[in-house]
């Protein structure tokens, strides 16, 4: 098990490239089983989380060939629409699959998800979705097994208790483009990530309207068409390192980021003291005052912020000059990592689902747990500028969704190296020894 080793104190300069969106190149990839022909799809991140889909896809028949950022997927039909449990447990995301399949067999067994623990994240918006368009679902020894003579369209409505749902819209989407008749979806997820999904269906031939936008209309077509698409930026990402400029008070060209898919940040960012310039190719972002400033965050469905920020946030906030608060709206449960920031000196109290943060002038490096992708991330930002080195582990979480990132962040100036873990060796027995 790998661990990061991060000396901070230096501000970051130069450029970032920032890769290709996760969360839309997951739906993405298992968009191709939709059809029978062979795929290319492009800018597809080497993160832990993409390997896995790709694995899926390997085990339902498809063969996948990746030549840096560029995967080729052939064509072909499944056989068993199965996801396994061993592969679908390690990963929320890949119980996308299940709509395609159902979209194209009529018929799929998927695995209940896996992911990171950020509180309970139902996949009842999914089952609802893909029941109004005429599926059958059962729950047998941890599988979703689903089957529909055959998918007609119909108006759904897919609000949550928190909002819409990415996934939840991803499933009903790539199960509607097949159905007989017409679909309308309420209340659909206006993320970036989706409206990816939906115009890279488009170009497989699939008939919709409303891409990016709560209602989402669909017309059946009989067949999809193999594709070659090149997925987006990822928005989190360039974030995260769009923060990091601000925080460690240095200057970052972030090529590649959108600024259209993170305004809700860059207008936090500017409250903080942050400046945000839109160039060609991507964001710039320095620090233009002299110290942070605190601020008050909310997380909401796009175009709000965005809950995969939340966590770097406050580890900019808790070097403010003042006191922040950050509100969780998406994951109420979703504050693991402020404990962790308290171990570096961080003075962040929790009340129900926010999150207090009286800034300090200095945090202190120390050794702490990732305990979630979006945690590991933040711990990464906070060793950037703790005095002394701080010792990350359990980053296995980090490799789902950030490229190469000790990397990325060695080319800007960090002090952060990768490291294996040392294996601890058992107490109280003597060498040669018999107990």
């Amino acid at each position: 098990m790998d661990k990061l080793i991060v000396e901070g104190g230096t501000p970051l300069r130069g450029r970032i490239k920032v890769s290709g969106a996760k969360n839309a190149c997951l739906p993405i990839l298992a968009a191709v089983l939709l059809s029978d022909d062979e795929s290319i799809i492009r800018n597809v991140p080497d993160l832990k989380d993409v390997n896995t889909m790709l694995d899926i896809l390997t085990g339902l028949g498809r063969k996948a060939v990746r030549e840096k950022d560029v995967v080729r997927i052939s064509g072909g039909i499944v056989d068993r629409p199965v996801a396994p449990y061993e592969l679908v447990s390690t990963m929320r995301a890949s119980i996308c699959v299940l709509g395609p399949l159902l979209g194209r067999y009529h018929e799929a067994k998927v695995s209940f998800p896996g992911g990171c623990v950020i509180g309970p994240r139902p996949i009842d918006l999914h089952i609802k979705g893909l029941k109004a368009l005429g599926t059958v679902i059962k729950v047998e020894e941890g599988y979703i097994i689903a089957s529909a003579p055959k998918l007609t369209g119909t108006r759904i409505y897919l609000g949550g208790h928190f909002g819409s749902s990415v996934l939840a819209t991803a499933n009903t989407l790539m199960a509607a483009v097949l159905a007989e008749g017409d679909t309308v979806i309420e209340d659909a997820a206006g993320e970036p990530e989706v409206a990816d999904l939906a115009n890279m269906l488009a170009k497989m031939g699939a008939r919709i309207e409303g891409i990016g936008t709560a209602t989402i209309r669909v017309r059946g077509v009989k067949k999809l068409k193999g594709v070659d698409y090149t997925i987006i930026s990822d928005r989190i990402e360039a974030g995260t390192f769009l923060i990091a400029a601000v925080l460690t008070d240095g200057k970052l060209f972030i090529e590649g980021a959108s600024a259209e898919h993170n305004l809700a940040l860059i207008d936090k960012l500017e409250e903080c003291g942050g400046s945000v310039e839109e160039k060609q190719g991507g964001l710039e972002a320095c620090r233009a005052t002299r110290s942070i400033r605190p601020t008050h965050i909310t997380t909401l469905p796009y175009p709000g912020f965005p809950t995969d920020l939340q966590a770097q946030m406050m580890s900019l906030s808790a070097m403010s000059d003042g006191i922040s608060v950050i509100t969780e709206k998406i994951y109420p449960e979703r504050f693991i990592h402020v404990s962790e920031l308290n171990r570096m000196g961080a003075e962040i109290m929790l009340e129900g689902a926010s999150a207090i943060i009286k800034g300090v002038k200095r945090l202190s490096g120390a050794p702490v747990m990732a305990s979630d992708l979006r945690a590991s991330a933040a711990l990464v930002l906070a060793g950037l500028v703790a005095d002394g080195r701080t010792e990350i582990s359990r980053i296995y979480h980090l490799d789902r969704g950030y490229e190469h990132i000790e990397e990325k962040l060695s080319a800007v100036g960090a002090r952060v190296r990768r490291e294996k873990e040392k294996k601890k060796s058992s107490q109280g027995k003597a060498p040669g020894k018999g107990v």
